[in-house]
């Protein structure tokens, strides 16, 4: 099975968020966005936090459902 890798950028201002992450670390990266918008020291906001969550869990939502159409149906011999 071929692992991907996924890319997610934000950039503000003069800052750049980018994030790289397979699919089996999503749940760690959104974690991490967390960690990221209660850093007060980051302008790092809930609502970036949000947004990303968003587009992260879309992503994923939509590979598995390409993984579903990719598989073979049963036999039923």
């Amino acid at each position: 099975m071929q692992r991907s890798m996924n890319v997610l950028a934000l950039v503000k201002e003069s800052e750049r968020y980018v994030f790289l992450y397979d699919d089996e670390s999503s749940d760690a990266l959104l974690q991490s966005l967390g960690k990221y918008a209660s850093d007060k020291e980051l302008s790092f906001t809930w609502y970036d936090a949000a947004v990303l969550s968003q587009k992260v869990r879309k992503l994923r939502e939509q590979d598995r459902s390409d993984q579903g159409k990719n598989r073979l149906p049963e036999s039923t011999h």
